[in-house]
């Protein structure tokens, strides 16, 4: 995988992070009311550990903590944003099952949390989840200086928002033709926005956290730019050449919603050597790092070489 890092080393340190993360939600989650709050009502409240507990690799956590950890910060303080994109990242997967977005039946092996409940409670369960994560994401014990907690905050707020994630899912909606757009649809953006930006996030949020010079974030911002555009090329091959029942959730759906991915530009081939040529672009940001940045380079090769 790396010259640093064995395959079995890799999926140790992730799995970890994985459990960690599974743990630090359930107590998130809790039923416990926090000062401020009035009530947490049981449904919601139950709505949000279906989607968000029991499963998922956590790569965004993981990138999270991986990428604060070439700059030696605090692991416990890494988790808590860690947990905190988490949260934004299963919001988002609630709403694009929703029947007005994707429709879909399955997620992670089991059913949508709209089929197990009803739209409403899925909806509310989203926002409950992406509010959380700005409370999260405030705490003083994630670092000591309020500024840095403004920066990771504002950083967060725009790879989730309107400039990333949620205007990344309206291109991609227009994209199918919904709303009468007949021009040809600009793949890479889409990607960069609705897929890229949160897994960018995960690896900026390192540099954030621990301060790094212009020139180290920017060396992290190359390379999650990198790693969301792979993670991207690789879900759309799944899509095309994947497995149901190894990936937990439908396949076929791009191409049943008319959608233009990075396959049906390229091709499988093109796809695939896009993404080696993201990998590479990738490995030469995180050069300067040296052996610091083993465990993010396993993680590049991961997402481009996932089944599922």
């Amino acid at each position: 995988m790396t010259a640093g890092l064995s395959p079995a080393d890799f999926v140790k340190r992730l799995d970890a992070t994985a459990d960690d993360t599974e743990t630090l939600l359930a107590a998130l989650l809790s039923d416990e009311v926090l000062p401020d709050e009035i009530a947490r009502p049981k449904r919601v409240m139950e709505a949000m550990r279906y989607s968000s507990l029991g499963g998922g690799k956590r790569l965004r956590p993981f990138l999270v903590v991986e990428s604060a950890a070439v700059f030696g910060v605090d692991r416990k303080a890494a988790l808590l944003a860690g947990a905190a994109l988490e949260c934004i990242h299963c919001y988002s997967l609630i709403h694009d099952d929703l029947p007005a977005m994707d429709d879909s039946d399955l997620r992670r092996g089991r059913p949508t949390l709209h089929k197990v409940y009803d739209d409403a409670t899925a909806i509310l369960a989203g926002d409950g989840l992406l509010t959380l994560a700005f409370d999260i994401v405030t705490r003083d014990e994630i670092h000591r200086d309020p500024a840095v907690r403004l920066n990771l905050t504002r950083a967060l707020a725009r790879a989730a928002g309107i400039g990333g994630m949620v205007g990344g899912q309206m291109l991609d909606l227009a994209g199918e033709g919904r709303f009468g757009d007949t021009g040809p649809v600009d793949v890479a953006r889409v990607q960069q926005m609705k897929t890229g930006a949160l897994l960018r996030f995960g690896c900026i949020s390192g540099a954030i956290l621990g301060e790094a010079s212009a020139d180290d974030h920017r060396a992290l911002d190359i390379f999650g730019r990198a790693l969301g555009e792979a993670f991207q090329i690789a879900d759309d091959l799944l899509d095309v050449e994947g497995d149901a029942a190894t990936l937990g959730k439908e396949t076929g759906q791009d191409a049943a919603l008319g959608k233009t991915t990075f396959v049906t530009q390229l091709g499988v081939e093109g796809a695939r050597q896009r993404v080696r040529d993201l990998l590479a672009q990738g490995d030469k940001a995180l050069d300067r790092f040296g052996g610091r940045a083993d465990v993010l380079r396993a993680a590049a090769r991961f997402v481009a070489e996932r089944k599922n």
